[in-house]
């Protein structure tokens, strides 16, 4: 019998921040969304101080000053390092690792491994495993099935007696445990499917658990009937270890502040167009169309309007950052108009296809026998090795004028040279 464990990190981006600031431990900690616009993640004591999620700083001034809340911009190459660390460490428990998100995993493992000790304290080896190994505090629910791991996990948040750690393997009161839930709290229950639950009388999980299989396909479909049985812990959701290559890549963000300067919005395009081609070459895909969209800022309706996007597509197929920045500038240059200021640009890759399967004609030649396949593999393995953007194209540009404002970005500790932690002698 296979086991389902979901370590979930709590916090996970307020704990990115405080693992290496000892100073911040037991502080409240909020991060903030691009631009520093509103609040996008929080530790145990904002939310215990009752700030709400998605709350804009400026309506939350006096909160902050009163409470000392420190708050920093999104670091999201910490968060995308911290989080690898994590899954590679979960993966010394198991070969079998779901990596669910950035801060959740299913580690998946036959019961008979932990026979020498119990779940509890399997779960807790895991937690503090990983809490030594990468700083970062996480929780883990443990269930026969992904579904009751998933609220074995959400159980164990709300009880800080179990110490982040719940099984329901074995478990044998739970349908007391299933009748406390809500069934609109279930993993999988949308608003669309809990009204119609509701409307049927169904209103826990027990009772969905208990409802006849025959009214739960023809309501709900074989997706709700896998529910259904995952609930009475019969797995039946699949064990995804590689993630599937992604069939459209977009790359965007607003600006940090609104811009008329053609230039730098043809910079940002250039920018989103290699760091789109980036994601392309890791999943070993070469892309057919690429789309450009700029646009002015909706909310301020005092403003002149404007936005427009454009689709070309490509000669052939290809994953080289040269041609695509070509194409997606030629594209922009067409649709921007001037005399209005513009909020974001952004790329978008579709046709998308593994390098190796594409159909050329015969006086075409293939993506993977070019050379700027070569020079691309170089460029990547050396801004790999010393940092993003070391190398880059220079339509790109150096001063990115345009870049999203984050004016409390903490160091990049785990992945720049120049932002290691530096530790003295008093």
């Amino acid at each position: 019998m296979d086991v389902f464990a979901l370590v979930d990190c709590n916090s996970f981006y307020a704990s990115c921040e405080k693992v290496f600031n000892p100073s911040l431990r037991d502080k409240p900690v909020a991060v903030l969304s691009n631009n520093d616009g509103i609040i996008v993640a929080r530790s145990k004591e904002v939310k215990e101080l009752g700030i709400p999620m998605g709350q804009p700083v400026f309506k939350i001034e006096h909160l902050i000053r009163k409470h000392d809340v420190k708050l920093f911009s999104s670091n999201y190459t910490l968060y995308a390092d911290l989080s690898r660390r994590v899954m590679e460490t979960l993966k010394t428990f198991s070969p079998q690792v779901e990596v669910y998100s950035i801060d959740e995993a299913f580690v998946i493992f036959p019961l008979n491994t932990v026979q020498s000790c119990s779940l509890r304290e399997y779960g807790l080896k895991i937690k503090r495993t990983v809490e030594k190994w990468t700083g970062i505090p996480v929780s883990v629910g443990i269930g026969p099935s992904k579904t009751l791991a998933k609220l074995a996990n959400r159980l164990a948040k709300k009880r800080p007696e179990l110490e982040g750690i719940y099984s329901l393997v074995n478990y044998k009161n739970i349908d007391r445990i299933l009748d406390s839930v809500d069934v609109s709290e279930l993993w999988g229950i949308g608003r669309q499917y809990a009204k119609l639950l509701k409307n049927a009388g169904i209103r826990t999980a027990r009772q969905l658990k208990e409802a006849p299989d025959q009214w739960v396909r023809e309501y709900m479909t074989v997706v709700g009937l896998r529910l259904v049985h995952e609930l009475r812990g019969i797995p039946c959701y699949d064990v995804e270890l590689e993630v599937d290559p992604k069939k459209g890549i977009v790359s965007s963000k607003s600006f940090g502040r609104l811009t008329s300067d053609f230039d730098e919005i043809r910079e940002s395009v250039a920018s989103y167009t290699a760091r789109a081609a980036e994601k392309l070459r890791a999943q070993k895909s070469v892309t057919s169309f690429i789309t450009v969209f700029i646009t002015t800022n909706p909310y301020k309706k005092e403003m002149p309007q404007y936005g427009n996007v454009l689709t070309r597509a490509f000669k052939a197929p290809t994953a080289d950052s040269s041609v695509m920045i070509k194409m997606a500038c030629s594209i922009f240059e067409k649709i921007y108009k001037p005399g209005f200021l513009y909020k974001k640009s952004g790329v978008m890759l579709t046709g998308i296809t593994h390098q190796d399967d594409v159909q050329y004609d015969a006086f075409t030649k293939a993506y993977v026998e070019t050379e700027g396949k070569t020079v691309m593999e170089i460029i990547d393995k050396i801004n790999k090795e010393h940092g993003r953007g070391t190398i880059q194209i220079a339509s790109m540009g150096t001063e990115k004028k345009w870049n999203m404002k984050r004016s409390k970005l903490s160091p990049r500790y785990t992945t720049s040279w120049d932002e290691l932690p530096k530790t003295r002698n008093k």
